[in-house]
């Protein structure tokens, strides 16, 4: 199978180009029902959360950042995404800790 940028993450016909990025279950479980409101939408290779700092934010604000995603839904902020994307993948946005939560249930 192919696999997108993330390590563990598939490309499958569930992805689209632009959304939140793919979580896993123990992820979702902790999720208020405000951070929910980012499973809405299908799963992207890259999202608005990536364009705007991804390993350098806080877990909670790349959450928030999806969840805006899902609020302004539209192909012009795709189109800003799909853009910009490889500003943030070649200037720095995607190196550096990944952060998030981590199994055991505490956060990084």
């Amino acid at each position: 199978m192919l696999r997108a940028w993330a390590p563990g993450t598939r490309l499958t016909a569930a992805t689209a180009a632009s959304g939140p990025r793919p979580t896993l279950r123990y992820q979702v479980e902790k999720y208020t029902t405000r951070q929910r409101r980012r499973l809405d939408v299908r799963p992207g290779l890259t999202g608005w959360a990536q364009i705007h700092g991804r390993a350098t934010l806080p877990w909670d604000e790349r959450i928030e950042l999806d969840v805006w995603y899902v609020e302004h839904l539209s192909a012009r902020v795709d189109l800003r995404i799909l853009f910009r994307t490889p500003l943030a993948l070649f200037g720095g946005t995607y190196r550096g800790e990944a952060g998030g939560w981590r199994q055991g249930g505490g956060r990084s």
